[in-house]
């Protein structure tokens, strides 16, 4: 199964054929809705069309936790360098690695160091 990532528009759109050359299917939101459109409304596209968010933007880890939502999920990356030529080999990496999460419902957050798994809905009680 092919994962399909929705880039932000924090994010560059090179994110498009970084993520495409690596056997993702990938589109960036600039292509799809309105630049300034609120978070919600790209959340909402992402979950009807079955896309993962990937994103440098907090409000949507926070976004999950309030609405209790069981998708989209959403790969956050929380560095300061989000260039694809910095990134791209550690977030692809990690995007195999995570793929039955986020295929299942899940918030990977990644920084220079490490990374977390959170399996959706937030907040609910996980073994």
């Amino acid at each position: 199964m092919t994962l399909r990532l929705l880039i932000d528009m924090n994010l560059s759109p090179s994110w498009v054929e970084v993520l495409r050359g690596a056997g993702f299917e990938a589109s960036h939101w600039y292509r799809i809705g309105a630049p300034n459109a609120p978070d919600s409304e790209l959340f909402a596209w992402a979950r009807e069309n079955k896309y993962i968010v990937f994103t440098h933007d907090l409000d949507f880890g926070a976004l999950l936790a309030a609405t209790g939502a069981e998708s989209p999920s959403v790969f956050q990356i929380r560095t300061d360098d989000v260039s694809p030529d910095t990134l791209a080999p550690r977030a692809i990496e990690l995007i195999h690695r995570f793929t039955p999460q986020l295929s299942e419902g899940a918030l990977v957050v990644v920084d220079e160091m490490r990374e977390r798994v959170r399996i959706l809905p937030l907040g609910s009680s996980q073994p």
